[in-house]
């Protein structure tokens, strides 16, 4: 039998709220600054292409339990469409494919476009994603010149505002949407809609959930704090039970918390009737994510393994 392989760097438990900067790819950014704080496990929550900047929620050790949850999430980008211009890839990293004429528009008419891309609307993913046809990802295959049939999925476009138009031809969209959403589609089919095609040209990324633009840090701020030593670094990192702030709350009574911690389901007086709750032990302690089951009861579902203070 081999020897175990021992676990390299520290062990940090929280979510870090990068503002990721425009140029490289989500994972590049997770991984510079995993080795800034030398941490053992860290993952990110939702990808943002190398054009796009803003928020990437990273998840450190425990907190990578309960990513899914805000891979889940709602959010809210800002970005801005060049009319009249459709790339390969629907943003300006790919190669001009088609030029159309813009037509005179008024903030009106484009009001009018926009609101058929309000509620729930059907987008077919591009080429350019990394969804998966028999294990391939799309890139690899749009990469090789070939184009696959994928299915329309269904999104929620909950905001759809125009925030500024400069008469001519660029547009700067406010968006709140569903998970899923695909914003360089959204911009490539309004721009059908208006009449001559469109591509995304930049993009930022706000909100995650229940997690606001206030919070975010830079890279330089991490590279800031990382001079000061772990305890600078660690004060960045928000509580994992943070992404889960609109969930009920359980208070386990020591007698519940036995057997939540066995794996095994309990009666909670006045718990919600259906859905998932945060878990939390008598003085606060964040145990993970509870779910309550057909009879009443609340069942463990992903429990966090921290050390008690």
């Amino acid at each position: 039998m081999g020897k175990r392989r021992r676990t390299q760097g520290r062990p940090v438990n929280g979510i870090l709220l990068l503002d990721k900067p425009i140029g490289g790819s989500s994972n590049a950014a997770l991984q510079d600054v995993k080795r800034i704080f030398k941490a053992a496990k860290a993952g990110h929550t939702g990808n943002l292409d190398p054009l796009a900047s803003g928020m990437l929620p990273l998840c450190f050790g425990e907190a990578t339990k309960i990513s899914a949850f805000l891979l889940d999430s709602d959010k809210h980008y800002f970005g801005t469409c060049k009319l009249g211009v459709r790339t390969t890839t629907a943003d300006c990293e790919g190669e001009v494919i088609e030029e159309r004429s813009v037509p005179e528009l008024s903030e009106a008419q484009i009001e009018a476009v926009l609101e058929n891309f309000r509620g729930e609307i059907q987008q077919i993913p591009p080429m350019y994603s990394a969804l998966k046809q028999n294990g391939v990802p799309l890139y690899k295959l749009a990469r090789e010149g070939k184009v696959v049939e994928r299915e329309a999925r269904t999104v929620q476009i909950y905001g759809l505002t125009l925030v500024q138009f400069n008469g001519s031809d660029e547009l700067e969209l406010s968006v709140q949407c569903s998970k899923g959403t695909y914003i360089r589609t959204l911009v490539e089919d309004i721009g059908e809609a208006l009449g001559c095609g469109a591509h995304l040209i930049q993009l930022r990324r706000t909100k995650v959930g229940p997690f606001e633009e206030s919070g975010m840090v830079t890279m330089e701020q991490i590279e800031l704090a990382a001079a000061e030593g772990n305890h600078a670094l660690d004060a960045l990192l928000l509580p994992m039970e943070d992404a889960l702030k609109s969930w009920p709350d359980i208070i386990l009574s020591e007698n519940s918390l036995f057997y939540v911690l066995q794996g095994q389901a309990v009666q909670v007086p006045q718990a919600p009737s259906e859905g998932l709750v945060r878990l939390f032990a008598q003085g606060g302690r964040f145990i993970g994510v509870g779910q309550v089951l057909d009879d009443g009861r609340i069942g463990p579902k992903r429990l966090m393994q921290q050390k008690r203070a």
